[in-house]
């Protein structure tokens, strides 16, 4: 028996153990165990900007060069170097022995790394473009390797990352699907997550009206926390393993 391993409710186990349906719904804290500087984790500057002034439409519409040299930097410096944890390789196990949904507020692509098969991003992947014309259907693809020179559509429009950015809405059909899902599971997890963002902070509620067994993983408390049948304080990447580990093994 490990000294160093978390202590868990046997309701939590028993509640996880029996479970059919499982929904993770994920943050930007298990990817910071992954060397990915949270959103606001980066000081909110860049060379004098702003991350929120860089991550709007209008601010790619005034330098739609200035956002790529943002973004190869996120990309160059950290997206390509990061590797899954062992809090993403957890989630990508507990397939083995639940229906898991993972729903995450990541753009980072690091739960398909890790293995998981369904996974709905609410704020869409850095690893894709869309044309910046909201009418043209031809920009959609793979984010180029090289990102040197700012990608352009065959429209002749600049490319995008294909992100939620402030002031834009979710991605059609992705947040009613997470919300099927958190009505619809069993036990939710909720990982590293501030539980402040809306409208994804709006889910791990849908879960406890729906009756399902709630788990929060964060370093620290939330909003959420008093309101969950269980909330774990410490890093997703040591909890998660145990967790399973105690539930299954």
């Amino acid at each position: 028996m490990n000294p160093d391993a978390p202590e868990f409710r046997s309701g939590t186990l028993e509640a996880l153990k029996s479970a059919t349906r499982v929904v993770a719904l994920t943050g930007s804290g298990i990817s910071a165990e992954s060397g990915i500087p949270t959103f606001r984790g980066e000081d909110g500057l860049w060379k004098g900007y702003r991350a929120e002034e860089l991550a709007t439409p209008e601010g790619f519409s005034r330098n739609p060069e200035r956002v790529w040299e943002w973004y190869r930097w996120r990309l160059d410096d950290f997206f390509r170097k990061a590797k899954p944890n062992p809090g993403h390789l957890a989630l990508a196990r507990l397939e083995e022995f639940v229906d898991l949904t993972v729903v995450t507020q990541n753009i980072d692509g690091l739960h398909q790394r890790a293995g998981n098969s369904r996974i709905l991003e609410l704020h869409g992947s850095a690893w894709r473009v869309k044309c910046s014309r909201q009418q043209c259907d031809l920009g959609h693809g793979k984010t180029p390797d090289s990102l040197e020179k700012m990608p352009v559509c065959e429209c002749g429009a600049p490319l995008r990352p294909d992100v939620v950015w402030f002031g834009e809405m979710l991605p059609p059909g992705v947040l009613e699907d997470g919300a099927a899902s958190a009505s619809a599971c069993d036990v939710a997890l909720v990982v590293g997550t501030s539980a402040l963002v809306y409208p994804a902070a709006s889910l791990p509620f849908l879960a406890l009206e729906a009756g399902a067994f709630v788990i929060e993983v964060n370093p620290a408390p939330t909003p959420l926390s008093s309101q969950v049948q269980e909330c774990l304080c410490g890093q997703a990447g040591k909890i998660l393993p145990a967790l399973i580990d105690a539930a299954f093994v």
